[in-house]
Protein backbone atom coordinates (compact mmCIF):
# COMPACT_ATOMS: atom_id res chain seq x y z
CA UNK A 1 0.00 0.00 0.00
CA UNK A 2 1.29 3.47 -0.85
CA UNK A 3 2.70 5.52 2.03
CA UNK A 4 0.29 8.40 1.45
CA UNK A 5 -2.68 6.04 1.59
CA UNK A 6 -1.51 4.58 4.90
CA UNK A 7 -1.02 8.02 6.43
CA UNK A 8 -4.45 9.18 5.28
CA UNK A 9 -5.99 6.02 6.73
CA UNK A 10 -4.34 6.73 10.09
CA UNK A 11 -5.65 10.31 10.07
CA UNK A 12 -9.13 9.10 9.19
CA UNK A 13 -9.15 6.45 11.93
CA UNK A 14 -7.94 8.76 14.69
CA UNK A 15 -10.15 11.60 13.55
CA UNK A 16 -13.09 9.24 13.97
CA UNK A 17 -11.93 8.31 17.47
CA UNK A 18 -11.83 12.00 18.42
CA UNK A 19 -15.37 12.54 17.18
CA UNK A 20 -16.94 9.37 18.57
CA UNK A 21 -14.88 8.78 21.71
CA UNK A 22 -14.60 5.09 20.72
CA UNK A 23 -11.13 3.56 20.71
CA UNK A 24 -12.01 0.93 18.09
CA UNK A 25 -9.00 -0.98 19.40
CA UNK A 26 -6.21 1.30 18.25
CA UNK A 27 -3.32 0.09 20.36
CA UNK A 28 -5.29 -1.20 23.32
CA UNK A 29 -4.38 -4.21 25.45
CA UNK A 30 -4.82 -7.79 24.37
CA UNK A 31 -7.61 -8.26 26.95
CA UNK A 32 -9.81 -6.09 24.73
CA UNK A 33 -8.74 -7.28 21.29
CA UNK A 34 -9.09 -10.32 19.15
CA UNK A 35 -5.99 -11.74 17.51
CA UNK A 36 -6.33 -9.48 14.47
CA UNK A 37 -6.46 -6.32 16.58
CA UNK A 38 -10.17 -5.74 16.08
CA UNK A 39 -12.31 -4.11 18.74
CA UNK A 40 -13.93 -6.02 21.54
CA UNK A 41 -15.59 -2.96 23.01
CA UNK A 42 -18.96 -4.64 22.47
CA UNK A 43 -18.14 -6.61 25.61
CA UNK A 44 -18.77 -3.42 27.55
CA UNK A 45 -15.32 -1.94 28.13
CA UNK A 46 -15.52 1.81 28.68
CA UNK A 47 -12.62 4.05 27.69
CA UNK A 48 -11.85 4.49 31.40
CA UNK A 49 -11.63 0.72 31.84
CA UNK A 50 -9.42 0.47 28.76
CA UNK A 51 -7.13 3.17 30.16
CA UNK A 52 -6.76 1.21 33.39
CA UNK A 53 -5.91 -1.94 31.42
CA UNK A 54 -3.22 0.03 29.60
CA UNK A 55 -1.68 1.01 32.94
CA UNK A 56 -3.26 4.29 34.06
CA UNK A 57 -4.55 4.25 37.62
CA UNK A 58 -7.77 5.71 38.95
CA UNK A 59 -6.04 8.59 40.75
CA UNK A 60 -4.26 9.69 37.58
CA UNK A 61 -7.43 9.54 35.53
CA UNK A 62 -9.33 11.54 38.15
CA UNK A 63 -6.68 14.30 38.05
CA UNK A 64 -7.21 15.17 34.36
CA UNK A 65 -10.14 16.02 32.07
CA UNK A 66 -12.24 12.90 31.59
CA UNK A 67 -12.75 13.72 27.91
CA UNK A 68 -8.99 13.46 27.34
CA UNK A 69 -9.21 9.71 28.04
CA UNK A 70 -9.87 7.77 24.83
CA UNK A 71 -8.71 4.30 25.85
CA UNK A 72 -5.84 4.17 23.38
CA UNK A 73 -2.13 3.53 23.89
CA UNK A 74 0.09 0.69 25.03
CA UNK A 75 1.70 2.13 28.15
CA UNK A 76 1.97 5.16 30.40
CA UNK A 77 5.18 7.09 29.55
CA UNK A 78 4.73 9.83 32.20
CA UNK A 79 5.00 7.15 34.92
CA UNK A 80 8.54 6.31 33.83
CA UNK A 81 9.78 9.76 32.80
CA UNK A 82 10.69 11.30 36.17
CA UNK A 83 9.14 14.58 35.07
CA UNK A 84 10.34 17.56 37.10
CA UNK A 85 8.80 20.91 37.86
CA UNK A 86 9.76 23.54 35.30
CA UNK A 87 10.60 21.12 32.49
CA UNK A 88 9.52 21.51 28.87
CA UNK A 89 7.85 18.34 27.60
CA UNK A 90 6.60 17.39 24.14
CA UNK A 91 4.04 14.62 23.62
CA UNK A 92 4.03 13.22 20.09
CA UNK A 93 0.65 12.00 18.90
CA UNK A 94 -1.02 13.69 21.84
CA UNK A 95 -4.57 12.75 20.89
CA UNK A 96 -7.12 14.32 23.23
CA UNK A 97 -4.35 15.14 25.70
CA UNK A 98 -4.26 12.43 28.36
CA UNK A 99 -0.45 12.34 28.71
CA UNK A 100 -0.17 16.08 28.12
CA UNK A 101 -2.39 16.83 31.11
CA UNK A 102 -0.69 14.23 33.31
CA UNK A 103 2.67 15.81 32.44
CA UNK A 104 1.32 19.33 32.92
CA UNK A 105 0.36 18.46 36.48
CA UNK A 106 3.98 17.50 37.11
CA UNK A 107 5.83 20.38 35.40
CA UNK A 108 3.68 22.96 37.17
CA UNK A 109 3.17 26.58 36.21
CA UNK A 110 6.87 27.11 35.59
CA UNK A 111 6.96 24.32 32.99
CA UNK A 112 5.22 23.69 29.71
CA UNK A 113 3.84 20.72 27.78
CA UNK A 114 3.36 20.81 24.02
CA UNK A 115 1.11 18.22 22.41
CA UNK A 116 1.71 17.43 18.74
CA UNK A 117 -0.87 15.72 16.53
CA UNK A 118 -1.60 15.59 12.80
CA UNK A 119 -5.35 15.13 13.20
CA UNK A 120 -7.49 18.27 13.23
CA UNK A 121 -10.27 16.60 15.19
CA UNK A 122 -7.87 15.52 17.95
CA UNK A 123 -6.30 18.98 18.14
CA UNK A 124 -9.71 20.61 18.46
CA UNK A 125 -10.77 18.19 21.20
CA UNK A 126 -7.49 18.55 23.11
CA UNK A 127 -7.51 22.36 22.91
CA UNK A 128 -11.10 22.44 24.17
CA UNK A 129 -10.13 20.15 27.05
CA UNK A 130 -7.32 22.53 28.01
CA UNK A 131 -9.49 25.64 27.79
CA UNK A 132 -12.48 24.16 29.59
CA UNK A 133 -10.30 22.92 32.45
CA UNK A 134 -8.12 26.00 32.91
CA UNK A 135 -4.75 24.60 31.81
CA UNK A 136 -2.39 27.49 31.11
CA UNK A 137 0.84 25.49 30.77
CA UNK A 138 -0.15 23.39 27.75
CA UNK A 139 -0.28 24.03 24.03
CA UNK A 140 -1.35 21.89 21.09
CA UNK A 141 0.25 22.15 17.66
CA UNK A 142 -0.37 20.43 14.34
CA UNK A 143 2.57 18.50 12.95
CA UNK A 144 3.77 15.43 11.10
CA UNK A 145 6.35 13.91 13.44
CA UNK A 146 8.34 12.13 10.75
CA UNK A 147 8.74 15.23 8.59
CA UNK A 148 8.82 18.36 10.71
CA UNK A 149 7.93 18.58 14.39
CA UNK A 150 6.85 22.22 14.98
CA UNK A 151 9.36 22.85 17.78
CA UNK A 152 12.72 24.67 17.69
CA UNK A 153 16.09 22.90 17.82
CA UNK A 154 17.53 21.97 21.23
CA UNK A 155 14.46 23.28 23.08
CA UNK A 156 12.94 20.37 24.98
CA UNK A 157 13.87 18.47 28.15
CA UNK A 158 11.71 15.43 27.45
CA UNK A 159 9.79 13.85 24.58
CA UNK A 160 7.13 11.27 25.35
CA UNK A 161 4.97 9.25 22.98
CA UNK A 162 2.38 6.53 23.51
CA UNK A 163 2.12 3.95 20.72
CA UNK A 164 2.40 6.56 17.96
CA UNK A 165 5.84 6.27 16.36
CA UNK A 166 4.71 2.76 15.46
CA UNK A 167 2.16 4.38 13.12
CA UNK A 168 4.75 6.38 11.17
CA UNK A 169 6.06 5.20 7.82
CA UNK A 170 9.66 6.40 8.26
CA UNK A 171 10.55 5.73 11.88
CA UNK A 172 14.20 6.79 11.50
CA UNK A 173 13.10 10.23 10.30
CA UNK A 174 10.75 10.49 13.27
CA UNK A 175 13.53 9.72 15.74
CA UNK A 176 15.88 12.17 14.00
CA UNK A 177 13.24 14.87 14.39
CA UNK A 178 12.91 14.00 18.07
CA UNK A 179 16.68 14.17 18.46
CA UNK A 180 16.69 17.63 16.82
CA UNK A 181 14.23 19.21 19.24
CA UNK A 182 15.75 17.77 22.43
CA UNK A 183 18.24 19.78 24.44
CA UNK A 184 21.89 18.80 24.16
CA UNK A 185 23.58 17.05 27.06
CA UNK A 186 20.69 15.22 28.64
CA UNK A 187 17.50 15.72 26.67
CA UNK A 188 15.65 12.42 26.88
CA UNK A 189 12.87 10.32 25.43
CA UNK A 190 10.55 7.98 27.28
CA UNK A 191 8.22 6.27 24.85
CA UNK A 192 5.76 3.42 24.83
CA UNK A 193 5.40 1.39 21.64
CA UNK A 194 4.71 -2.02 20.19
CA UNK A 195 7.23 -4.36 18.60
CA UNK A 196 6.86 -7.73 16.91
CA UNK A 197 8.90 -10.91 16.93
CA UNK A 198 9.25 -10.86 13.14
CA UNK A 199 9.13 -8.30 10.36
CA UNK A 200 6.14 -8.28 8.03
CA UNK A 201 6.53 -8.45 4.27
CA UNK A 202 5.78 -4.93 3.00
CA UNK A 203 3.60 -6.40 0.25
CA UNK A 204 1.40 -7.95 2.94
CA UNK A 205 0.65 -4.74 4.87
CA UNK A 206 -2.99 -4.36 5.86
CA UNK A 207 -4.17 -0.77 6.41
CA UNK A 208 -6.51 -1.71 9.26
CA UNK A 209 -3.77 -3.61 11.10
CA UNK A 210 -1.39 -0.69 10.50
CA UNK A 211 -3.88 1.67 12.13
CA UNK A 212 -4.15 -0.76 15.06
CA UNK A 213 -0.37 -0.59 15.55
CA UNK A 214 0.22 -4.13 14.29
CA UNK A 215 1.54 -4.08 10.72
CA UNK A 216 3.68 -1.00 11.36
CA UNK A 217 5.57 -2.73 14.17
CA UNK A 218 9.31 -3.38 13.85
CA UNK A 219 11.14 -6.14 15.64
CA UNK A 220 12.54 -5.15 19.01
CA UNK A 221 16.10 -5.21 17.66
CA UNK A 222 15.25 -3.07 14.63
CA UNK A 223 13.29 -0.60 16.77
CA UNK A 224 16.12 -0.09 19.26
CA UNK A 225 18.70 0.06 16.44
CA UNK A 226 16.62 2.77 14.75
CA UNK A 227 16.76 4.89 17.92
CA UNK A 228 20.55 4.47 18.04
CA UNK A 229 20.91 5.34 14.35
CA UNK A 230 19.13 8.63 15.06
CA UNK A 231 21.97 9.49 17.45
CA UNK A 232 20.61 8.51 20.85
CA UNK A 233 22.74 6.97 23.58
CA UNK A 234 21.97 4.81 26.62
CA UNK A 235 18.99 3.17 24.95
CA UNK A 236 17.29 0.94 27.49
CA UNK A 237 14.05 -0.98 27.85
CA UNK A 238 12.36 -0.06 31.13
CA UNK A 239 9.42 -2.43 30.78
CA UNK A 240 8.45 -5.20 28.38
CA UNK A 241 5.30 -7.30 28.31
CA UNK A 242 3.35 -9.41 25.85
CA UNK A 243 0.53 -7.43 24.30
CA UNK A 244 -1.21 -9.85 22.01
CA UNK A 245 -0.58 -12.82 19.75
CA UNK A 246 -2.23 -13.02 16.40
CA UNK A 247 -4.50 -15.94 15.73
CA UNK A 248 -3.03 -18.67 13.58
CA UNK A 249 -4.18 -18.60 9.96
CA UNK A 250 -3.78 -21.94 8.24
CA UNK A 251 -4.41 -20.36 4.86
CA UNK A 252 -1.04 -18.60 4.91
CA UNK A 253 2.46 -19.92 5.38
CA UNK A 254 3.66 -17.32 7.86
CA UNK A 255 3.07 -18.17 11.53
CA UNK A 256 1.29 -15.75 13.85
CA UNK A 257 3.27 -12.85 15.22
CA UNK A 258 3.66 -12.04 18.89
CA UNK A 259 3.28 -8.34 19.67
CA UNK A 260 4.99 -6.91 22.76
CA UNK A 261 4.79 -3.48 24.37
CA UNK A 262 7.94 -1.69 25.45
CA UNK A 263 8.72 1.37 27.52
CA UNK A 264 12.00 2.76 26.19
CA UNK A 265 14.28 5.48 27.49
CA UNK A 266 17.18 7.07 25.60
CA UNK A 267 19.32 10.20 25.97
CA UNK A 268 20.74 12.86 23.67
CA UNK A 269 24.39 13.68 24.37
Amino acid sequence: MQERSLKEKVKERYGKIALTGSSDCCCVPRECCSGDGSSNNSNGHSVIELAKLIGYDSEEIASIPETSVLGVGCGVPPKFADIKEGEIVVDLGAGAGIDVFLSANKVGKSGKVIGIDMTDEMLEKASKNAKDNGYTNVEFRKGDIENSIPVEDNAVDLVISNCVINLTIDKLSAFKEIYRILKNNGGRIVISDLVTDKDIDKDSVDAEKWCSCIDGALTKKNYLDTIRKAGFKNVEVLEEKTYLKEQEDNSIKDPARKISSLIIKAVKD
